[in-house]
């Protein structure tokens, strides 16, 4: 059995890009977003991440929230929440739970 994971990572920034989508609307660039997850994770908990899948098409809006599926190794699957901070799609990771 699994042990929950810590979650050192709650509030740290994780940097993600932004993309103009068609009509002038800005979106996270969800790749971009994906790496900068497994980095942080991988950074704070010292456990290695075999797989993120966020959502695409997220518009940039301050304070809005998304989750993207975080697969940690020997841990299972986990969800992070994310806040987007600005319009410069600056997002900060507000929890992540699951498996365990």
């Amino acid at each position: 059995m699994s042990r929950p994971l810590q979650i050192a990572v709650v509030g740290a920034a994780v940097a993600a890009a932004v993309l103009t989508a068609g009509c002038g609307e800005t979106v996270i660039d969800d790749a971009k977003t994906e790496d900068a997850i497994a980095q942080n994770v991988e950074t704070s908990l010292g456990e290695k991440v075999t797989a993120v899948e966020c959502p695409s098409g997220v518009e940039v809006e301050r304070g809005a929230t998304f989750e993207c599926s975080v697969t940690v190794a020997g841990e299972g699957e986990q969800t992070a929440r994310l806040r987007i901070l600005n319009e410069d799609a600056d997002v900060e990771m507000i929890d992540l739970s699951g498996g365990g």
